[in-house]
């Protein structure tokens, strides 16, 4: 007779005080954002919420950075990526597969029928690998001219090269120097415009401070008698994301786009936060009615459920002519994965009225926060675009950024102890702007206006328990 085989008890889980130790050991703190003194673990997730062990809601209104616009563990974009799972996996990049052609083809035809422009896409697996590969295609067009312009209080992300043209220094200070962008003022009408002026005239007082480089060479960036500009491209975020989703006036881009086409400067536009209905449009760059050279995406292209991004270029910047296979590279890029992903997050968005439904759910939900803002002091100002919305935290006079506030604001909604009808909540919230004082508020595009009645009563709850 065979001896049974002895069948090993598996190992217990580690304990979340177990696991808080390990990452304080063995985790890098370079790719992490450690708000909290004790980070959350969360075990799984769902729609617009994330679950801790105890099983307890954590409503999320941020959804991973603007990642997951269509909800957490989305079933038909999770089922796409099991199909692909179980048919091509994985394909090394100098071969071709289905998905990514027609990926490419879907976007690149739908960027030209809103602008009017043919052009190709080019995918990498983030936002900041696609913002490299953007200044590639720029440097390369432009004759090897480095120089950019960008944003104050823009974000690009942390590679050298995003870093560079990212506003904070933080970013920059502790790895050398490099091409560093020419940062321009964003037309910030909270914080920036003088007293009394309209939010339409300030966006026209900023392109005026910004078309005055143009004056003269001695103030340093064009030479009049070659009609040549040192800058090759200005890059924006239409809405700024980590700037606190300011929301410009709706002429200056249309404004800033006559002078760069004067002076032969590219537009960039990063849509990496913005991008795929975040604002009720494809690209938030559609609501300002002017035509980008270039668009970078990411984030949400996936539902947030694999790494992709991408850069669409005219034609005459990305044409195999002048940017020849090789000429920026990446393993994993175009990965089936990802583009599957893409294909069904992209089915789901053009077969569902999102252009319509934001819209409406974000004039909705900014109502709310313009209640909220009439019932507590403590929030100097509220705005928003489709579902890219505000909440600027201050001082007494309405206006002083009030950092110590916001942070306190966090900490409680991440206790897990707010109680509406009789039941526990969490509540997700990011912290962005110049002060680290505004709340950006990023929920999912699906989410129902009972939740957004939910989100504003838990908004509510833990503005009173920090403003007491």
């Amino acid at each position: 007779m065979m001896p049974s085989v002895m069948r090993k008890t598996p190992p217990p889980e580690n304990s979340e005080a177990e696991l808080l130790a390990l990452e304080r050991e063995y985790c890098s703190f370079g790719d992490t954002v450690h708000y909290l003194e004790h980070p959350k673990i969360f075990e799984r997730c769902e729609g617009s919420f994330l679950y801790d062990a105890a099983g307890t809601p954590f409503f999320d209104l941020q959804m991973w950075y603007s990642a997951c616009n269509l909800g957490y563990a989305n079933p038909q974009v999770n089922q796409a990526v099991k199909n692909q799972l179980d048919k091509l996996p994985q394909i090394a990049s100098q071969y071709l597969h289905r998905e990514k052609i027609e990926l490419a083809a879907k976007l690149a035809q739908g960027i030209e029928k809103r602008f009017g422009e043919k052009g190709r896409i080019h995918f990498n697996v983030g936002g900041s690998q696609a913002v490299e590969d953007s200044l590639k295609l720029v440097r390369n067009f432009k004759g090897g001219k480095s120089l950019v312009f960008a944003f104050e209080g823009g974000y690009h992300g942390r590679t050298l090269g995003a870093s560079a043209i990212t506003s904070s220094y933080r970013y920059r200070r502790r790895f050398g120097h490099f091409d560093r962008a020419h940062f321009i003022p964003f037309p910030y009408h909270f914080r920036g415009a003088p007293k009394g002026m309209s939010k339409e005239e300030y966006g026209l007082h900023c392109v005026k401070s910004f078309e005055r480089l143009f004056e003269t060479e001695y103030y340093g960036v064009w030479d009049a008698k070659a009609k040549e500009c040192e800058y090759a491209a200005f890059y924006i975020e239409p809405i700024q994301g980590t700037g606190g989703y300011v929301i410009p006036p709706k002429n200056y881009f249309t404004e800033l786009k006559k002078v760069l086409d004067k002076y032969g400067i590219l537009l960039v536009c990063d849509e990496i936060q913005m991008g795929f209905y975040r604002t009720g449009k494809l690209f938030s760059i559609e609501h300002f009615g002017v035509k980008p050279d270039i668009i970078i995406f990411g984030k949400a292209l996936t539902n947030g459920l694999n790494p992709l991004s991408g850069v669409w270029a005219r034609e005459a910047l990305i044409n195999p002519e002048i940017f020849p296979p090789g000429s920026t590279h990446s393993t994993f890029a175009s990965n089936p994965l990802g583009t599957a992903a893409g294909l069904e997050t992209l089915k789901i968005l053009e077969s569902g009225d999102y252009e319509n439904l934001v819209m409406k759910k974000g004039a909705y939900f900014l109502e709310g926060l313009k209640d909220l803002q009439k019932r507590f002091k403590i929030i100097g100002d509220v705005d928003g675009l489709g579902m890219a919305l505000r909440v600027e935290i201050c001082g007494a006079d309405g206006f002083t950024p009030d950092k110590e506030m916001t942070d306190r604001i966090v900490d409680e909604a991440m206790k897990g102890d707010i109680k509406i009808a009789g039941k526990n909540y969490g509540l997700v919230l990011d912290i962005g702007g110049y002060y680290k004082n505004v709340i950006t508020l990023a929920p999912a595009l699906t989410i129902g206006y009972e939740e957004i009645d939910l989100a504003l009563n838990l908004l509510a709850e833990v503005f009173r328990r920090a403003a007491r």
